[in-house]
């Protein structure tokens, strides 16, 4: 070590959660230890010492890293020692850069004790040392990324607890009821099944001095920096509401995998597409049910209902399910008063006013009481249908997606894919690895590199068609979803709008048609056909006969009406015993 000048040296030590894990010999206090004693070895000033205490060493975006950079060009110290050159980074370019350009350059010294390097001297094997600092990133995040996969694939929750759970005192990866924040879960979706918005929920939370997620996690689960229990708000607001309302987790799944490092490198994530998410039912007690968690789905973004609590008010049932089959618009209750009858002459219409087009939306109006009828009698229908004759209907809307030799040979087609894909990653890993060793040379490496990266990317964009083109066993389980919420039930009644929301999700009426192509009724209780489409949930559209004459053979019935208009939340059905 020279002795000509004082030596002022700063020690920069560095640790990941992952090689924590491995024990002490690479723990924060070792590399002090052996930092310190070759200061002292060496007559170095040890001036200051940077720690990044659970940091990955793919990137230099680290916080005492930076601090120590700041204070180099503000020249408090001349020489820098690390443990080893894996504490400075594992990113080989990266790594390379500070270590033999940058330090030398700004005429800093600097020392990694446990690989020998000193850039006062030559050091032959520097590159083979970056290059397996770098080949251990990578099997390192391989390995984190497989132990994460297999648990995921056995129900483990592997990341931090949503809100309404904590990790079970038993188990750490599995997920029990927060007694505190559960039942404000379980608030959420009733309010939000009975039709209220993500924002008046949210409103009331705060009314009612509720500590939002982010807040709770600060003060009575987590802990955070300074800097981080900062950002957490006092504030409920509904984008929060909303993301509780969306999430499938308090049905007792575990949901994860949503979204994925862009590189080993690289601490930004970007989102993975739905079908790749890693689900697995039933792995802890749910907070809802299902019927209540549909419910709530249903009703997120409809707003609140508050004007329905007006006696003067026609409460439609169809409110934000009845559109326009022209502009997509919601039917609008609309109507008069004669002789005191008020459901008699009521009616749904489309009020949308779009200017400067030559078919406007006229004539896109249903009077309530017809809707009501069809809509009933087309779901009574389907209430009836046998076994199987369900069968006949899955069969039918398997051939219109395709043959079923075609859905098999696109399921053999994407496991061959996905199985390519990890084949090639291995070899990626063990083409570094023998780079690094000196049994491949670099551009031998690039080349191979270049051409497995380049049939990836082709099959993963085979596999993106595939997966579109696999709608096989969507379509079964759509048709299974459907019919199993239809067996609860023998006859409908009375339609109401649990009733309605539990099996449809929207109906788009059109334009009537009159006899001989005329535009309006030349006179009063003139006959009419007009296509009234029901979209299901699950199985969508029944493809049958969409345009009905009307008026509809069954008189207008008061009664019937008025029954409805004043019946409550229980759904008027028969209940199936079976």
């Amino acid at each position: 070590m020279r002795s000509d000048k004082l030596t002022l040296g700063f020690s920069y030590l560095r640790l990941s959660n992952e090689e924590a894990q491995g024990g002490e010999s690479s723990s924060i206090t070792n590399q002090r230890m052996i930092v310190q004693n070759y200061c002292r070895q060496n007559n170095i000033t040890l001036v200051r010492e940077f720690v990044d205490d659970g940091y990955s060493g793919g990137n230099f975006d680290r916080p005492a890293f930076q601090e120590m950079m700041r204070q180099l060009e503000q020249k408090k110290a001349n020489t820098v020692i690390t443990k080893d050159l894996s504490r400075l980074g594992r990113d080989m370019r990266e790594a390379s850069y500070y270590a033999e350009q940058f330090f030398p350059e700004h005429g800093i010294h600097y020392i990694a004790i446990g690989d020998n390097f000193d850039t006062e001297r030559e050091n032959i094997m520097a590159p083979f040392l970056f290059a397996m600092n770098e080949v251990y990133l990578r099997d390192g995040s391989r390995k984190v990324k497989d132990v994460l996969r297999s648990k995921r694939e056995s129900g483990q929750y592997c990341a931090c607890p949503p809100y309404g759970y904590r990790k079970d005192s038993e188990d750490k990866h599995r997920l029990a009821p927060d007694e505190m924040t559960a039942p404000v879960v379980q608030r959420i979706f009733q309010q939000a099944a009975k039709g209220d918005s993500s924002r008046k929920i949210a409103l009331e939370l705060n009314a009612d001095g509720v500590i939002p997620p982010l807040k709770y996690r600060v003060l009575y689960r987590d802990t955070f920096s300074d800097e981080g229990a900062a950002r957490a708000s006092d504030i409920w607001n509904y984008t929060t509401v909303k993301r509780i309302l969306k999430n499938p987790v308090y049905l007792g799944h575990t949901l994860l995998g949503k979204s994925k490092k862009v590189s080993v490198k690289s601490s930004k994530k970007v989102a993975v597409p739905e079908e790749l998410w890693a689900v697995t039912e039933n792995t802890h007690p749910p907070l809802i049910s299902e019927a209540l968690y549909e419910r709530a789905q249903q009703n997120l973004g409809r707003g609140s209902k508050d004007y329905r609590a007006y006696d003067h008010v026609r409460k439609s049932i169809f409110s934000g399910i009845a559109v326009c089959a022209k502009c997509g618009y919601s039917l609008c209750s609309c109507g008069t008063v004669y002789k005191g009858e008020r459901e008699k002459y009521w009616y749904l219409s489309c009020t949308h006013q779009r200017q400067g087009i030559a078919d406007p939306c006229s004539g896109v109006r249903v009077r309530y009481a017809d809707l009501l009828e069809v809509v009933r009698r087309d779901l009574n229908a389907l209430l009836a249908l046998r076994d199987d004759e369900v069968e006949k209907l899955v069969r039918k809307a398997l051939r219109q997606a395709g043959s079923e030799e075609k859905l098999k040979a696109v399921k053999l087609q994407r496991e061959q894919a996905e199985a390519r894909l990890s084949t090639i990653d291995r070899i990626v890993t063990k083409l570094y690895t023998d780079n690094a060793a000196g049994d491949l040379d670099d551009e031998r490496l690039r080349r191979m590199v270049a051409e497995l990266e380049k049939e990836s990317a082709g099959l993963q964009t085979l596999l993106s068609t595939l997966i579109s083109e696999d709608k096989g066993a969507e379509i079964k389980s759509c048709y299974d979803n459907f019919f199993a919420l239809a067996h609860r039930y023998t006859h409908i009644e009375v339609l109401d709008r649990d009733t309605l929301l539990t099996f449809i999700d929207r109906i788009e009426i059109g334009s009537k048609e009159y006899p001989d192509g005329t535009v309006k009724a030349t006179h009063r209780n003139q006959p009419y056909r007009q296509s009234i489409r029901i979209f299901y949930r699950f199985i969508g559209e029944m493809k049958s006969e969409p345009k009905r004459d009307f008026p509809v053979d069954v008189p207008y019935d008061k009664n019937r009406v008025v029954s409805i208009l004043n019946t409550d939340k229980t759904v008027k059905t028969e209940q199936n015993p079976a």
